[in-house]
């Protein structure tokens, strides 16, 4: 069985503008590279991941694809594209003939205008992606799942996976309409889940895994064992936890899966999903 962590993040804050970190000191504000990472994948008895964008460049995706391209252990990229831009099928067809590249991320969340996702000009482009097949992140907190069933029907063809669980506020045990809306998206068979980003939406000092386990569970009614996906978010989850515990704790709010439950939640899913090569 391979284990695939299907979203991490690689940064070299000398090549690019991470301004969504803020101006504070954090354990974020420094290089995050596949030297730093591969140890702790080790350490948790993690295979091979997905590197997903982290910042709105076309040259980041060139820069993560080489790093991909040098790491063999990591399976695929999924990058930014200017979904905008008219002339996005260029970017996606110079994207396309990159072997590790897998999908398309943007940070739709920190947009200023939460139903974002369905301005035209974006559907646009969702569609250029639904036509090639291309998978695309949907990067949300609770406040946009509400924008998502239109997006759906609007591109019935496009394959999307909600990733951190859309971050629910855990902290404050808040539930709805977190559970009420998702579930909506979830009854579409199209909509996978990344079972990552519990951590950094619990308290970051005092979180248990008992903490984590009501909302794991409503992830589970929701999207069953077959489309959802193990992620770390590392190295944002280093603001609370280590990457080995992160692995343990999210496997343990699981509880007792049979093989082939786990053999999906923790890597064929993901292998699927983004047509991952076997490396």
């Amino acid at each position: 069985m391979t284990i695939v962590d299907s979203h991490q993040h690689f940064w070299d804050l000398s090549k690019f503008d991470y301004s969504w970190m803020g101006e504070e000191d954090s354990v974020l504000k420094q290089n995050h590279l596949p030297e730093t990472l591969k140890p702790l994948m080790d350490e948790a008895g993690v295979d091979r991941t997905v590197i997903v964008q982290a910042v709105s460049s076309i040259d980041e995706a060139w820069w993560l694809l080489d790093l991909a391209d040098a790491n063999d252990w990591v399976a695929g990229v999924v990058t930014w594209v200017d979904l905008q831009s008219p002339t996005v099928g260029d970017d996606l067809d110079a994207l396309q003939k990159r072997e590790k590249f897998c999908g398309i991320r943007h940070i739709w969340h920190d947009e200023p205008n939460d139903d974002w996702i369905l301005s035209p000009a974006v559907l646009e482009g969702l569609k250029e992606l639904a036509r090639r097949d291309i998978p695309y992140d949907l990067l949300v907190r609770p406040q946009h799942l509400k924008y998502v069933p239109p997006l759906l029907e609007a591109i019935p063809d496009l394959r999307t996976v909600i990733d951190h669980i859309a971050k629910p506020l855990i902290a404050e045990t808040i539930m709805e309409p977190w559970a009420t809306d998702l579930a909506i998206i979830a009854s579409n068979p199209s909509v996978h889940c990344k079972f990552s980003g519990m951590v950094t939406e619990a308290d970051h000092e005092n979180w248990t895994v008992g903490e984590l386990v009501p909302y794991a569970d409503r992830i589970v009614e929701m999207f069953g064992y077959d489309r959802m996906m193990f992620g770390s978010d590392w190295p944002v989850s280093t603001l609370a936890s280590r990457y080995p515990r992160t692995f343990r704790s999210y496997v343990e709010t699981l509880g007792d899966l049979t093989p082939d439950e786990f053999a999906n939640v923790v890597g064929r899913n993901a292998e699927r999903f983004y047509g991952l090569g076997k490396g």
